[in-house]
Order: structure tokens, then C-alpha cells, then sequence
């Protein structure tokens, strides 16, 4: 359990209403620090399709998607993708948590959960994060999890409509051998 009874699971077909509420709502709020999308992302149907497409990379183990839920509402997501194995044992870490549920440490007890289960559960060895250079809050859950920095990259996404360059952070979850 997170602060407030908040809620950390693997997403879910049956999720796709809830997460068409919570992007919908958080739009204006996402728009900033994501890819422009396109209208049908914001669809019960955009939904589904892109839930099928992550429990996909979850079978084939290259993702793991979770959503945050309190009182029954998705209030946010946070998703491990890219996910290597072997010699590299790697994953990148995305997360977002709704505007009305900013301040409350959700992302950075989520962040810790995801960073325990890559460990212990997955057996990744490290996880990279990226923000945008402005992006202070995000940073600092990252910070607070362990995360260092360890450079930029130019011109890294294309976020709200440009090419924008991103601090890249990492963390390492243990100095073992590989598990897979």
C-alpha cells in the first residue's frame, strides 16, 4: 500500500474506462511532458488497444505496465519498458501521477515499489529515468529513489511537439550477476 490506500497493480483490460478518465482529465496537466497524441488516445477503444499492446511486452517480458489507484479511480501509471536481460539487465522507468493527487509522495512510494520489484521480482540490475531539464518535481522523486544523473541528451524525445533534450538518471539495484 502506498500513502493514502493508494494502490500499485499491474494494469488491466479492464482498466481501459478508468485510464480514458484519468488521461482525459489530465491532459492539459500530461501535455507539457509527454508526446503530442493523437485524439483517439484519449478513447475508451485508445485505451484498450494500448493496454492489449502493453500486456503484450508484459508476456513477452520487455514491459511492465502498473497503474496508481485510490478509491477505485486510476490516479496515475507507472511503467517499466525496454526491458533487457542478460549482460545488461535494464529497463526504463516512465511515470505521471493525476494533477489533483500532486504533493502527496506518490510517485516517489511508487518509484520505490517498481525499484523493489525490478530487484527482487524481475532481476534487473538497473533502471534509467529521463526528464526535461525543467522538470524539478520528477527529479527529485528520482533523487529521492536513488537515482543519479549521468548526462543529457540532445535533442532525446519529441515531446509536446519538439525535439527536446533530457537529463538522463539511472539507478543500480544491485551488483550481482545476472538472473535471466
Amino acid at each position: 500500500m502506498l500513502p493514502g490506500g493508494t494502490r500499485l497493480r499491474l494494469v488491466s483490460l479492464d482498466d481501459a474506462e478508468a485510464l480514458h478518465r484519468a488521461y482525459t482529465a489530465n491532459r492539459d496537466h500530461l501535455a507539457p511532458w509527454e508526446p503530442r497524441r493523437p485524439e483517439s488516445f484519449f478513447t475508451v477503444e485508445g485505451q484498450a488497444a494500448r493496454i492489449r499492446e502493453q500486456l503484450k511486452q508484459f508476456a513477452e517480458q520487455r514491459a511492465v505496465p502498473w497503474v496508481l489507484e485510490s478509491d477505485g479511480a486510476v490516479i496515475g501509471t507507472i511503467t517499466l519498458s525496454g526491458m533487457a536481460f542478460g549482460p545488461f539487465c535494464s529497463a526504463h522507468l516512465g511515470y505521471w501521477v493525476a494533477a489533483d493527487q500532486q504533493n502527496r509522495g506518490l510517485a516517489g512510494a511508487g518509484v520505490a515499489s517498481v525499484c523493489r520489484a525490478a530487484r527482487d521480482i524481475i532481476g534487473l540490475h538497473r533502471i534509467e529515468a529521463t526528464t526535461l531539464p525543467d522538470n524539478a518535481p520528477s527529479q527529485r522523486v528520482l533523487s529521492k529513489n536513488g537515482f543519479e544523473p549521468i548526462g543529457m541528451a540532445p535533442r532525446y524525445l519529441h515531446i509536446d511537439g519538439e525535439w527536446r533534450d533530457h537529463r538522463l538518471f539511472q539507478r543500480i539495484l544491485h551488483d550481482g550477476p545476472p538472473s535471466n
